[in-house]
C-alpha cells in the first residue's frame, strides 16, 4: 500500500516553499528483529517544518527522535531527515495483539503528509522440520519423490537440497526438479542417483538441516541372450547338447534381485551313426550276346551306406564269356534282337516328347493368365463357393474343396475342383489340393458341447494341462490336418490362424485355444513393465509346424519408438518367463515375428505356447488405453444406489469378463466405454461425483474424491479395479437421477484431464450390452478362410519368382500397407501366403475381398508378361 496522504501536494512556485504540502523522499519500509539488536526506521521530506513518528497509533517521544537538516540543491527548499530505533522489548509488549508498525507525519505550513505503514516483525526459524525424507530403496528408472517441509519461520524459511553435501541445483539436471512444496522429484533414477540427500532450510536468522536421507538405486538383474547349443555330446547315438545365460543384462547392483530361472538348459540329441554299404546278392546271368559274353550285377543296397558310411568296394557287374553252344545260340537271334531295341528305343523317345509338351503346357498355365488381371474376374472368383456343381449359364464359379466345419465329416478318395461346364478363369490343382490317399480321413469339429467334456478329458491326461483352466468359457478347441483351420475366443478378440500346409500331410492334431485370467498365472514385471495384452495359450506343445500360425490378440499400448520398448514373451517348459522378440529390432530368431497395430497384435509363431505382450515405458509421455464402464442396478427398491466405475485394460477379454462379472450382480450397462490415456508420471488416478439434484440425491462419500493407485493400474495385473459411489435418494418417489462422474490424472505441473459421463436413467434402464460376436469358435479347412484355395495357389504361384518392373509379391505387400515387414516375408519359403496368412488373420470374417482382388490385380498389370493368355 502507498502512503496515505491527508491532503494533495500543490505544484510548488518558484521561491515560495510556504505554499507546499510536504513529499517524502524517503519512506520507512519493513524490517526485521534479528534476535535482540534493534532495527532503525527512517523517512525524509521536503519541505517540511517537523517529522516525528507514530507507532501502533502512539507518538514516539521527541527525545527518541534523530533529525537532521540539508537543502535539495535541485530546488533549493529545505530537507528534513528523521530516525528512530525500535527494540525488541516496544514489539513485544504488543505481540499477539496485533503487528506492531510505525508511520512518519511532516508539517509544512501548508499542511500535513503521512507516510506508507512500515511493520517490524521479529525473525525466527524453529529448529524442528514438520517432515523430513525418508530413506528408500528404488528400481534404477524409478520416479522418487522426498518431501521436505521446513520449520515455521518469519520470514518464511527458503529451501535447498543437497546430495552428498553438495548444492543439488535444478538447472543444471534436467533429471531432477523441486515443487512448490519443496519436494526433491528425480525423474528417473540413475545409478548416480545413490546417495545422502539433506534439505537446508534458511532466513535471515538461521540456517537448520533435517536428517539425511539414504537413497539406494538397484538394478535387478536380467539375462544375457542364449549361446548357441553346444555340439551333441556323443559322434553316435543318442546324446545331450547345451546352452547357457549370464545374470548380465543388466547385472544385479545395490542389492537387486537375482534372475529367475536356470542359467543352463539342457536337451536331449541324436547323431545319427554311420551305415557302411554292403552289396546285395548277385542277379542271375544274363542270355550270351553276339560277344559270346553275359553278365550279372549287384547292387550296394543292403544296407545302403548313410550318414557318412563307407560306400561298398568292388565290382557292381561281372562279364564272362559264354559257352561255343550258347555262343552260338545267341548269334543266331542277334538281327531280331536289334530290331526289338530299334522300336523300343523309338517307343521311349515319342513318350518323352510327348511329357515334355505336356510340361510346357503347365508351365504356361501355371501362372495368372489374362483374365486374372479383370479384377471383376478375380472377384468373381473370391465369391463364397460350395460343393453344388456351377450352372451352365455361370462358369466362372470356382469348386472347391468340402466345407470341414460340419460336426463329423468323412472324405475318401481325392478331391478335385469340378468342370460341369468350360470355366474362364483356368486354375491348375494345386498342393493344398492333392488327394487324402486312398484311405479315409475323418475330421471332428469340436464346436457341440457334448464334445467339450471329452476333448478338456484327453487334455487331462497330458502333464501340461495341469496349467490350464478346468473351464471351456475362455477355450476354443478343433482337430487338423494339413487343410488348416482357424480357432477363436468369441468376444475377445483372440484367434489362431493354422494356415494351410502348415500340418504336415498325414499328422492330425488336437489343437487349442486358452485365454488365461491374470490370477491364475504369475508374470513376473520389474521396474517399469507393465501387461500390455492378455496371457493366451495355444497348444499344445510339441507341435510340428512347418510354417508360421498366426496368433491374434488385443493389447492397450499407445506405441511409439521414443516412449517405449515392447517385448513379446514366451512362457518355457520350466515355468520361467522369456523374451522370444524385441518389437521393432532385428529379430534374433525366425521362429517368431509380431506386427503391431492400433488395437490388436499378430504374432507369427512355429511353436505353440504361452505368450503375452509385455512393455517398459521410456519416457514419462508414455501411455496406455484405459476402458472406463459404468455399472449401475438394474432396479432400485431401496433408497441407496450403487454407481461402480471400472477402470479396466482397453481389451476385449477384460471387458468381456466384467460384462459377465455384472450380470451375475444384476448389474446393467450404462452408456457406451469411453477410453482415457493413462500416462506413466506415477500420479493417481481419481474419480468424483458432481452435479447431483441436492433436494433429490446425496452421496455418502466422505471425502470429495476417490482414488486408484498409480502401480494397480500401471502394472496390468489387476483386471478389475474399480470405484463405488454410493448414492442415497431422499425419497421413494425418486426414480430419476442425474448426475457427472469425471475421472483425471493428476500431472505433476497441475494441469489435469477429463473423461465425461452423462448420467439420465431411471429404474426401467434399457438393456443396453455389448453384443456377442456370430460365429463358431473353431472352423476346419476351407471354411476358416476367405480366399479360395485355386485363387490362392494361384496367386502364390505368380508372385513368390521375382517380377519385371516390381510385379511380385513386394508390390502386393505395398499396396496392402505391409511394405515395413518385407525383411520378414523375404526369410520364408514362400513370401506371399506369409502376406496372404497375413490378410486372412487381420480381415477375418469381414474382409473386403474385392480390395485384395483389385490390389492382386493392380500388380499384374505392371508386367504384361505375367498375364499372357494360353490356349487349353
Amino acid at each position: 500500500t502507498g502512503a496515505q496522504q491527508s491532503a494533495t501536494v500543490a505544484n510548488p512556485a518558484s521561491g515560495a516553499s510556504s505554499d507546499l504540502l510536504p513529499h517524502f523522499q524517503l519512506e520507512p519500509e519493513d524490517v526485521y528483529i534479528v534476535k535482540n539488536k534493534a532495527v532503525s526506521l527512517a523517512c525524509r521530506a521536503t519541505p517540511a517544518t517537523q517529522i516525528y513518528f507514530k507507532c501502533n497509533g502512539e507518538w514516539v517521544h521527541q527525545g527518541d527522535h534523530v533529525t537532521q537538516h540539508s537543502t535539495d540543491r535541485s530546488t533549493g527548499l529545505p530537507v528534513m531527515e528523521v530516525r528512530i530505533e525500535v527494540t525488541r522489548q516496544q514489539v513485544e509488549k504488543i505481540f499477539g495483539l496485533e503487528e506492531y508498525w510505525c508511520q512518519c507525519v511532516a508539517w509544512s505550513s501548508s499542511g500535513t503528509t503521512k507516510s506508507q505503514k512500515a511493520f517490524v516483525r521479529i525473525a525466527y526459524l524453529r529448529k524442528n522440520f514438520e517432515q523430513e525424507p525418508t530413506a528408500r530403496e528404488v528400481s534404477i528408472e524409478q520416479g522418487i519423490v522426498l518431501p521436505c517441509r521446513p520449520p515455521e519461520g518469519i520470514p518464511p524459511a527458503e529451501v535447498e537440497w543437497l546430495r552428498n553435501e553438495e548444492l543439488v541445483d535444478p538447472a543444471l539436471d534436467a533429471n531432477v526438479y523441486v515443487t512448490p512444496e519443496h519436494s526433491l522429484v528425480l525423474r528417473q533414477a540413475r545409478l548416480a542417483d545413490t546417495a545422502n540427500y539433506t534439505c537446508v532450510a534458511k532466513n535471515i536468522v538461521a540456517r537448520r538441516r533435517s536428517a539425511s536421507a539414504a537413497i539406494t538405486v538397484y538394478v535387478n538383474g536380467g539375462w544375457s541372450t542364449w549361446t548357441q547349443w553346444s555340439g551333441c555330446s556323443t559322434s553316435c547315438g543318442r546324446g545331450w547338447q547345451k546352452r547357457s545365460r549370464t545374470c548380465t543384462n543388466p547385472t544385479p547392483l545395490n542389492g537387486g534381485a537375482f534372475c529367475e530361472g536356470q542359467n543352463v538348459q539342457k536337451t536331449a540329441c541324436t547323431t545319427l551313426c554311420p551305415v557302411d554299404g554292403a552289396w546285395s546278392e548277385w542277379s542271375k546271368w544274363s542270355e550270351c550276346g553276339a560277344e559270346c559274353t553275359h553278365w550279372r550285377s549287384r547292387e550296394c543296397s543292403e544296407p545302403a551306406p548313410r550318414n557318412g558310411g563307407r560306400d561298398c568296394h568292388g565290382p557292381e557287374l561281372d562279364t564272362r564269356n559264354c559257352t561255343s553252344e550258347l555262343c552260338t545260340h545267341a548269334a543266331s537271334g542277334a538281327e531280331d534282337v536289334a530290331l526289338y531295341v530299334g522300336l523300343v528305343a523309338v517307343a521311349v523317345c515319342l513318350v518323352l516328347l510327348l511329357l515334355v509338351g505336356v510340361l510346357v503346357y503347365c508351365r504356361k498355365k501355371g501362372g495368372l493368365d489374362a483374365d486374372v488381371a479383370d479384377s471383376s474376374i478375380l472377384t468373381a472368383g473370391f465369391q463364397p463357393v460350395s460343393i453344388k456343381p456351377s450352372k451352365a449359364d455361370n462358369p466362372s464359379l470356382l469348386t472347391i474343396q468340402p466345407d470341414l466345419s460340419t460336426t463329423t465329416m468323412t472324405y475318401q478318395g481325392s478331391l478335385c475342383p469340378r468342370q460341369d461346364g468350360p470355366a474362364k478363369l483356368q486354375l491348375p490343382n494345386g498342393h493344398l489340393l492333392s488327394p487324402l490317399g486312398a484311405g479315409r480321413h475323418t475330421l471332428h469339429h469340436s464346436s457341440p458341447a457334448a464334445e467339450g467334456a471329452d476333448f478338456v478329458a484327453r487334455l487331462s491326461t497330458q502333464s501340461y494341462f495341469r496349467s490350464l483352466p478346468r473351464g471351456t468359457n475362455n477355450m476354443a478347441y478343433g482337430t487338423f490336418n494339413f487343410l488348416g483351420g482357424r480357432l477363436m475366443i468369441p468376444n475377445t478378440g483372440i484367434s489362431l490362424l493354422i494356415p494351410p500346409d502348415a500340418i504336415p500331410r498325414g499328422k492330425i492334431y488336437e489343437v487349442y485355444l486358452t485365454l488365461h485370467k491374470q490370477e491364475e498365472v504369475r508374470l513376473p514385471l520389474a521396474g517399469c513393465q507393465t501387461l500390455l495384452s492378455p496371457i493366451v495359450s495355444c497348444g499344445p506343445p510339441g507341435v510340428l509346424l512347418t510354417r508360421p500360425a498366426i496368433l491374434a490378440m488385443g493389447h492397450c499400448v499407445e506405441a511409439s519408438a521414443e516412449n517405449w520398448s515392447i517385448r513379446l514373451k514366451k512362457q518355457s517348459c520350466e515355468g520361467t518367463w522369456e523374451d522370444v522378440l524385441q518389437l521393432g529390432a532385428e529379430p534374433c530368431t525366425e521362429l517368431y515375428y509380431c506386427q503391431l497395430e492400433a488395437q490388436a497384435c499378430y504374432v507369427f509363431t512355429e511353436q505353440l505356447g504361452r505368450f503375452a505382450l509385455v512393455g517398459e515405458s521410456l519416457s514419462m509421455a508414455a501411455s496406455k488405453r484405459l476402458k472406463l464402464v459404468l455399472f449401475a442396478p438394474a432396479a432400485c427398491p431401496s433408497l441407496e444406489y450403487n454407481i461402480r466405475v471400472y477402470c479396466l485394460s482397453d481389451t476385449q477379454d477384460v471387458l468381456k469378463e466384467v460384462i459377465q462379472l455384472e450380470k451375475q450382480l444384476g448389474g446393467q450397462l450404462i452408456g457406451a466405454p469411453r477410453v482415457l490415456h493413462f500416462k506413466d508420471s506415477y500420479h493417481n488416478l481419481r474419480l468424483s461425483i458432481h452435479d447431483m439434484p441436492s433436494s433429490l440425491w446425496k452421496s455418502k462419500l466422505l471425502a470429495s474424491y476417490q482414488e486408484i493407485p498409480f502401480y494397480h493400474i500401471w502394472s496390468g495385473l489387476q483386471p478389475f479395479l474399480h470405484c463405488t459411489f454410493t448414492l442415497e435418494r431422499l425419497s421413494t418417489s425418486t426414480c430419476e437421477l442425474a448426475c457427472k462422474i469425471w475421472v483425471w490424472q493428476v500431472e505433476g505441473d497441475g494441469q489435469s484431464f477429463t473423461v465425461n459421463f452423462n448420467i439420465a436413467k431411471d429404474t426401467r434402464f434399457s438393456d443396453w450390452l455389448v453384443p456377442d460376436e456370430v460365429g463358431t469358435p473353431a472352423l476346419v479347412g476351407p471354411s476358416a478362410f476367405k480366399i479360395p484355395f485355386l485363387i490362392r495357389q494361384k496367386i502364390i504361384s505368380s508372385l513368390d519368382p521375382p517380377g519385371t518392373r516390381g510385379a511380385d509379391w513386394r508390390t502386393l505387400a505395398q499396396k496392402l500397407n505391409l511394405d515395413s515387414h518385407l525383411s520378414f516375408f523375404a526369410s520364408k519359403a514362400s513370401p506371399t501366403a506369409m502376406i496372404l496368412n497375413l490378410w486372412e488373420a487381420r480381415h477375418f470374417p469381414n474382409g473386403n475381398l474385392s480390395q485384395l482382388a483389385a490390389a492382386v490385380a493392380e500388380v499384374g498389370k505392371q508386367d504384361g508378361a505375367l498375364f499372357s493368355e494360353a490356349e487349353c
